[in-house]
């Protein structure tokens, strides 16, 4: 599909290697525009509205996090191009979709697009929509371990877990239980069945879920109606789940 772009980058050599780059290795990307300041990047991309954002973390007078939060209900992708690797957590907590080190390694730079482009495409197909999971309804048990023993619980059972630092939570349809292990643990533990690691914090039951909104990183509605947070690193692998 055809990716539209702006590039949010301070420094004019910056520009036009990135702008260069795109032109010559990632051709279905269209560059709407560039901006050298947060102000002028808020500007452009409430002009433009494009699919993907390519950002600089340190500018004048703000960064990269300044202008994310000046647009709150944001559709687009945001690939971060940036000198400075500290800055790798919070754009993973900022729903990046990629961190690309300067200098620009093209094969991660073709790489983030093609991420961006297969992201877009899922989720313009099953935006809104009822969605219909490619497999079959998660069926079998699981045992958790307590204290005093372990419980037993059916999987299909399970709406989601969710992370609580050495804990986690287990939302079932009418209680949920707190279990004395990681999530990393029961993302293990269920990888036989229809579960996918959303967020940091959340696996889902995939045959719980019903629509897809876009947003930040995106969010999943379950059945029940409650509505969890994707990460932009999770997009891809979530999306893949459904016709």
């Amino acid at each position: 599909m055809k990716i539209k772009a702006v590039i949010v980058e301070d420094e004019a050599n910056s520009r036009e290697i990135l702008r260069s780059y795109l032109d010559k290795y990632c051709k279905n990307v269209s560059l709407l525009g560039e901006a050298a300041t947060i102000k002028e990047g808020v500007k452009l991309i409430e002009e433009t509205q494009p699919d993907l954002v390519f950002l600089d973390v340190e500018m004048p007078f703000g960064n990269a996090f300044d202008l994310l939060d000046a647009i709150p209900d944001r559709t687009f992708e945001t690939v971060f191009v940036t000198a400075y690797n500290q800055y790798a957590i919070d754009a993973l907590n900022s729903h990046a979709a990629y961190y690309l080190m300067k200098p620009i390694n093209i094969d991660e730079l073709i790489n983030a697009v093609a991420y961006v482009g297969e992201v877009k495409v899922r989720e313009n197909a099953l935006e809104g929509r009822i969605l219909q999971p490619k497999i079959k309804r998660a069926e079998g048990k699981i045992t958790l371990p307590q204290q005093d023993g372990f419980q037993v619980l059916e999987v299909s059972d399970i709406f989601f877990c969710k992370a609580d630092d050495n804990y986690t939570e287990i939302f079932l349809k009418e209680k949920k239980i707190l279990v004395s292990k990681t999530l990393k643990y029961f993302e293990e533990a269920l990888s036989d069945f229809p579960f996918a690691r959303i967020h940091k914090s959340y696996l889902v039951n995939i045959d719980e879920i019903r629509k897809y909104k876009k947003g930040k990183g995106g969010s999943v509605v379950l059945s029940n109606g409650k509505e969890l947070s994707v990460s932009a690193s999770q997009k891809a692998n979530l999306l893949s789940f459904f016709k």
